[in-house]
């Protein structure tokens, strides 16, 4: 198991335009397609991944408890070639299976991942309604294996603070997860390889 950190990604940074399909409903979905008035957390992750598969309840949770408050995407951006297990139809499976209410898409060509800075699973960036980047980052402190509890702390102190209009803490630390896995010969400069 590997262990990749975030990329920190400068705070007060434009979202980055997207369109990607989404597993579930089959459709195209574009930074546009949310709602003008609702800040929209970007969530990188996949199915294979230990540090997924240990918080993907918690992930479930904050849908149901931030789903109509703001837009919530879950992208995968792995090499399905080399990780069939991360493949679109899976990934599907996944959002059925754990009755997710918020929006799954398929990242094939990597491009967005690229342009989010993304460089684990998962890695989470959260934009105010300005679109700004509030919060990147950790979902909490619990690992697989640390025996700390999921909490989501992190994360949800970061929502609520955008969602009430009071400043974030700038104190963030960068989620730790498996690289994200990519195509041979388009990993980013920002990954360091």
């Amino acid at each position: 198991m590997s262990l990749t950190p975030s990329t920190m990604l400068a705070l007060g940074t434009a979202a980055p335009e997207f369109e990607l399909p989404e597993v579930v409903s089959g459709k195209l979905l574009s930074l546009a397609d949310l709602p003008a008035d609702k800040p929209v957390l970007m969530m990188f992750i996949c199915c294979h991944c230990p540090f997924v598969k240990h918080v993907q309840g918690e992930l479930t949770r904050i849908g149901q408890d931030y789903g109509d408050r703001l837009s919530i995407v879950a992208v995968t951006a792995n090499d399905v070639d080399n990780y069939p297990a991360d493949s679109p139809e899976n990934f599907k499976q996944m959002a059925t299976e754990l009755g997710w209410t918020f929006y799954a898409c398929y990242d094939e060509t990597q491009a967005v991942a690229k342009a989010y800075t993304a460089a684990c699973t998962p890695d989470f960036f959260l934009f105010d309604r300005d679109r700004c980047l509030a919060y990147r980052g950790q979902l909490d402190s619990s690992r697989p294996g640390n025996n700390q509890p999921v909490t989501g702390a992190d994360l949800r102190a970061a929502m609520d603070a955008v969602l009430s209009a009071t400043p974030v803490s700038a104190e963030q630390m960068p989620s730790i997860g498996c690289n994200i896995k990519w195509k041979p010969g388009n990993a980013p400069d920002y990954f360091g390889t």
